[in-house]
């Protein structure tokens, strides 16, 4: 089910458009909304998303490790 009230909204006051998208941006980065957008503008083969999974997941790790963080 959709949920209409989760949907992004910008709203441009004065004709002022390059702080609407700056903030539609901002918007998207924060929702990681943007690094979806980027990853799906080109097909990645499945050993591509493997390598790419396996990097965030050490990357992860290693900033778990550092703040002192286990499990």
């Amino acid at each position: 089910m959709f949920d209409w009230e989760s949907i992004l909204q910008v709203k441009v006051i004065n004709q002022q458009v390059d702080q609407a998208l700056k903030a539609l941006k901002r918007q998207l980065l924060k929702d990681g909304l943007w690094k979806e957008l980027k990853k799906r503008r080109s097909y990645e083969k499945p050993s591509e998303k493997r390598k790419r999974k396996q990097k965030e997941a050490l990357k992860k790790r290693r900033k778990a490790q550092r703040f002192g963080y286990s499990r």
